[in-house]
């Protein structure tokens, strides 16, 4: 397919959205390996005063000489999701981050974009994607996802059969966890942070405490599991969630 014309009149470049997968490097797929050390421009988000945690990911891939493209949040979990001030500067980081990267593709530049897990699961990379994609030539690279590389991880099998599974935020309010974990079999609660006690509250209010398990750094040569009711402080690092398995059945 030909490239478009960029805005400024300059053949445009390709945006990728690089899924960097669970954790563990070597869970990195061919076509995002090809595509990273192939691409002009690495960007990748972070919180400010933090280093990326999807190019961590990917360091010893990089290019050495390859250009690189930090986009740092203004805010994370220093306001509220809902409270207005959150919600203004986080659209108009995300609406700058778009127009540096519109930038390079304008000066011909290719772009990938890394992104934890998949891109378009819960990745900050899709907010980009709706604001790029209509305007210049896209390719989305999928990765291995946060829960599918911690239950293998686990080696804890999670539905089969006829059982629904669901995916939580553990953002959610605490009614509306226990609500939702009693319309599933399995279940997988993510954004765990600081909502750790809140969740561990939900589990044991829907009855769905037992055999629910509490995965780490899933694939990661520092990971680690426990039964949630045997983990008795309430730290959650940025790679973890919670897995309650469905199969109620199962020998």
């Amino acid at each position: 397919m030909p490239k478009r014309i960029g805005e400024a009149g300059a053949l445009s470049g390709r945006l990728y959205g690089v899924g960097t997968g669970p954790g563990d490097p070597e869970l990195l797929t061919l076509k995002a390996l090809k595509t990273l050390q192939a691409a002009d421009v690495v960007a990748y988000f972070a919180k400010r005063g933090n280093s990326s945690n999807a190019r961590q990911i990917v360091a010893g891939y990089i290019r050495a000489g390859q250009a690189e493209e930090a986009l740092h949040y203004p805010v994370t979990t220093e306001l509220h999701r809902h409270a207005d001030g959150y919600k203004a500067q986080i659209e108009e980081f995300y609406a700058e981050a778009a127009e540096r990267v519109a930038a390079h593709l304008d000066a011909g530049r290719s772009v990938a974009v890394l992104s934890e897990g998949d891109p378009l699961f819960y990745g900050s990379y899709m907010h980009l994607h709706v604001r790029l994609a209509p305007r210049y030539e896209t390719e989305v690279i999928p990765g291995i996802t946060a829960m599918s590389g911690c239950w293998s991880a686990a080696g804890l099998p999670l539905v089969q059969g006829d059982d629904v599974l669901t995916v939580l935020p553990g953002t959610l309010e605490q009614a509306e966890l226990v609500r939702r974990l009693g319309d599933s079999e399995g279940v997988v609660i993510m954004k765990l942070g600081r909502n750790l006690p809140k969740v561990r509250a939900a589990l044991e209010q829907a009855g769905r405490l037992a055999g629910a398990v509490y995965v780490e750094r899933g694939t990661m040569g520092n990971g680690s599991f426990v039964p949630v009711a045997d983990k008795v402080d309430d730290t959650a690092p940025y790679f973890s969630l919670i897995l309650v398995p469905g199969w109620s059945a199962r020998p």
